[in-house]
């Protein structure tokens, strides 16, 4: 057994539930890995406000959560950004197989969440990406001047009705009940705002349209009245889909005993059906789903699992190695650092630890090829990097020619002999996109992720050409996962192409292929799809 990869815990999920059990587990001396495959913070990142967490006057969801990550980390909790894959969860060490690696452990925590649930109504499908949405934060902006619609009655439906005012011309909710089932504080806020009309006791009937959303059709449960919205002409609006969560329990279906609905049944110790299993956070069954809860949960299966962790050792002999704290070091200012880091001055931390190891892992060096235009854009992916290019001795820039003026800036990644390896990015790859672009380096550079055998030949048995542009927006929890599988790919089969563009600076494309939602996948210029997709779907769709 590899000792590097061997752990006491391991943390499936790093929102606030997987970031208090890395806390607790490393301060107890318990060596863990905390595993995530999108953003370190999970759902809450994208929340612009929260006022409801004790002791935390105001702050917004991505500064509470990095506070947890790194007040974990300097307890010496490990973190890898990487896709848990498969679980072997029989006997006493126990396996945990991501794309970038297997790691054994004696506990595994199940900590991963859940996502927007589609509610079925006649078009949903149809015009998910061409009109409705179901994230607010990623996609409000696509609906500045225009029409929206909330569907919901929840405490999301009243938070982010009130967000998409900083966008929209006007918000109507619809509620199916009798009102906001939220907080009485919250509902109010949503309520009293002069931008956002409340219908209580309204449910969809269907929306309909052509290329983009065009109308919306509701009816009043109590009096059966009918209601149509249409925008006329060539105008469109949105309608915002808020309807609860599914949960993310793919990796566990057949290995936990799960609820009708799918979430995770635990004991009152978060343990799960299965010894040497915890869940913890939204993925369990429970009636309140807030940061509160997932952090009380996270607690409780952590010190559980100290205790199974000990017992594992004395049973069995072996004893990982233990955390290395780093909370002697310097006190971090993770706001301006984040500040830092958006506006492409520095790299915090946990990035450089990320690229330090993904740099010393790639077998060949690279060469980012800059083309560029005399836009400010331009000129911040050239410092980028630049930057980027100067940690590491696998990487150089140079400066590029022959791209039209409408795919400008970009930076296309070539081999050490100018060959292409097919990814390039359009924009400055920062945000949400900066793994997913480290990915897709490590990828060209080789050895790559990790794929199983039959995947791999599936991947590089493609024999016809398929260019791939991928539309994101650099807010976007969901883009990353597609970014990464579309790099994958094309880093295995000279004949794909995948090229990621930032859509908030190329708004031609936004018109051409009617996108309203991120991620959206174009293939071969005439097939869009939208939402994230890993290797295997992607391959699906593409193969």
């Amino acid at each position: 057994m590899d000792d590097r990869n061997f752990y006491d815990v391991v943390v499936v999920g790093g929102g606030p539930a997987g970031l208090t059990a890395g806390l607790y587990l490393a301060r107890a001396c318990y060596r863990v890995l905390v595993v995530e495959k999108e953003t370190f913070g999970g759902q809450i990142t994208i929340t612009s406000e929260v006022v409801n967490y004790p002791g935390v006057g105001r702050t917004n969801g991505r500064e509470l959560t990095e506070a947890m990550r790194v007040q974990a980390e300097g307890f010496g909790a490990e973190f890898l950004m990487a896709e848990v894959t498969d679980l072997e969860l029989d006997g006493d060490v126990k396996k945990v197989h991501t794309d970038r690696g297997v790691y054994s452990c004696f506990g595994v925590l199940i900590a991963t969440g859940a996502h927007p649930r589609m509610i079925g109504f006649p078009g949903e499908a149809e015009f998910r990406g061409h009109g409705v949405a179901y994230c607010a934060t990623c996609d409000g902006e696509f609906f500045t001047d225009k029409e929206v619609f909330v569907v919901g009655g929840g405490f999301a439906a009243a938070e982010e009705s009130v967000f998409l005012t900083r966008y929209a011309r006007h918000v109507t909710v619809l509620i199916r009940g009798d009102g906001f089932s939220c907080a009485e504080a919250t509902a109010q806020v949503a309520l009293s705002h002069p931008k956002i009309t409340v219908l209580t006791n309204t449910q969809v009937e269907d929306v309909s349209g052509d290329t983009a959303l065009r109308r919306i059709r509701y009816r009043n449960s109590r009096t059966g009245e009918e209601t149509e919205f249409s925008t006329g002409g060539n105008d469109t609006f949105g309608v915002f889909v808020f309807a609860g969560y599914a949960p993310d329990t793919d990796l566990v279906k057949g290995k936990v005993e799960l609820d009708p609905q799918g979430y995770v049944i635990t004991d009152r110790n978060q343990k799960t059906s299965r010894d040497g299993v915890y869940a913890a956070g939204d993925v369990c069954v429970k009636n309140l789903r807030q940061v509160v809860t997932a952090v009380g949960d996270g607690a409780t299966a952590a010190t559980e699992l100290e205790k199974y962790a000990a017992a594992m050792q004395t049973k069995t002999g072996l004893h990982p190695q233990k955390p290395v704290r780093r909370d002697a070091a310097p006190e971090r200012n993770t706001k301006a650092e984040a500040k830092q880091s958006s506006e492409g001055g520095l790299f915090p931390p946990e990035m450089r630890q990320q690229m330090d190891v993904i740099f010393e892992r790639m077998e060949r060096k690279l060469v980012l090829e800059l083309c560029l235009d005399d836009r400010p854009v331009s000129r911040e992916l050239k410092g980028y990097m630049e930057e980027l290019a100067g940690v590491t001795d696998k990487l150089t820039v140079r400066t590029g020619t022959g791209l039209p003026e409408a795919e400008l800036p970009c930076v296309r990644v070539l081999k050490e002999d100018g060959t292409e390896t097919g990814l390039a990015f359009h924009g400055v790859p920062g945000g949400h996109e900066f793994t997913s672009f480290l990915l897709g380096l490590y990828n060209a550079a080789g050895p790559g992720q990790p794929l199983d055998d039959e995947t791999r030949a599936r991947i590089q048995g493609i024999g016809r050409a398929i260019r791939m542009k991928i539309l994101v927006s650099l807010s976007c929890t969901m883009c990353p996962e597609l970014v990464a599988a579309a790099q994958q790919i094309a880093s295995l089969n000279p004949l794909v192409t995948a090229e990621v563009y930032d859509i908030n600076h190329f708004e031609a494309m936004k018109d051409r292929y009617n996108v309203m939602s991120v991620p959206c996948l174009v293939v071969n210029d005439d097939e869009v799809m939208f939402g994230k997709k890993s290797v295997q779907q992607l391959l699906d769709k593409i193969g």
